[in-house]
């Protein structure tokens, strides 16, 4: 009886073999076959001044509040800048997980703004292996103030129009640090032939550095490419603290620009940050979730 059992035995050896590696091929495709992708590059919209790889998820309706104060070098009798206040209100809705529409006002030039962002591919390692993440940002603003430039010249609706478009490319390196490029091209309808152009190429580079589980340190710097001789205005620098609570991401910002859309804080920052011309401020964004998602 033992011998039967020991014949039997052994037969079945070849046959288990076969299917255990059968169970782990089908285990290992399994494994193969995923894609994990990278989530919370940065926690906000908002780097500084300027705008991230991220979009809001589909359904999400996102409030934007940004505001900055005047010079810091202004003095006492200014409240080192507290006494000016310039605003942006605009909100942004996520029509898919890829696609956002967003409109704005701000206080600064009366400028009226409306843009979208696309995030065309993902950070991801797996089947698709992807290591960054790219999102197409793109900008049309109206500046409605002045109402006219002189006594001899009437401005017309296309003269006060700008648009500037981006591609933001992000790399988050580990849970703790991101890094982001922004080639960046601004067009403006109308210039000062004498010391600007009506196209303006711009390279932006920017950081998060997370210290705490809620609070991060992010920075960022454009460059201006080919300006003319005679431009009075300054490559816009910032830094700022990011505060996560529930719903809000509160941003402390620290900046020469004073400029809250993309027009006016790359082409027209007016202040050098290293003799003092620092605007301090802050955006809050809310997130509202008006749709369900499946």
């Amino acid at each position: 009886m033992k011998k039967n059992s020991l014949f039997f035995l052994v037969l079945l050896v070849p046959f288990l073999a076969e299917g255990q590696d059968s169970l782990l091929s089908e285990l290992d495709k399994e494994t193969k076959a995923t894609t994990e992708y990278t989530s919370s590059t940065f926690k906000s919209t908002r780097l500084v001044n300027g705008q991230t790889v991220e979009t809001k998820g589909k359904g999400a309706l996102e409030f934007i509040f940004a505001h900055r104060f005047g010079a810091v070098n202004g003095g006492l009798y200014e409240l080192f800048g507290l006494d000016q206040a310039y605003t942006r209100l605009g909100l942004e809705y996520g029509l898919t997980d890829q696609l956002g529409l967003g409109i704005g006002r701000n206080s600064v030039d009366k400028t009226m703004d409306a843009y979208f962002r696309y995030k065309i591919v993902r950070q991801s390692t797996g089947v698709v292996n992807m290591p960054f993440t790219i999102t197409a940002f793109g900008i049309a603003a109206c500046k409605t103030s002045p109402k006219t430039q002189d006594a001899t010249y009437d401005i017309q609706f296309q003269d006060r129009m700008s648009y500037t478009g981006q591609l933001l490319i992000a790399r988050k390196i580990n849970s703790n640090l991101s890094l982001q490029l922004m080639p960046s091209m601004v067009h403006k309808n109308m210039v000062d032939k004498t010391i600007e152009k009506n196209d303006q190429v711009a390279l932006g580079i920017g950081g998060r550095l997370k210290v705490t589980r809620s609070v991060a340190l992010t920075t960022e710097y454009y460059y201006r490419f080919d300006v003319p001789p005679g431009n009075p205005y300054y490559n816009p620098i910032g830094f700022g603290v990011d505060i996560e609570t529930g719903g809000h991401v509160f941003q402390l910002i620290m900046t020469n620009s004073r400029g809250l859309t993309e027009r006016a804080f790359i082409t027209e920052t007016a202040g050098n940050f290293f003799n003092g011309d620092i605007h301090l401020g802050f955006n809050v964004t809310r997130t509202f979730q008006l749709k369900k998602k499946k």
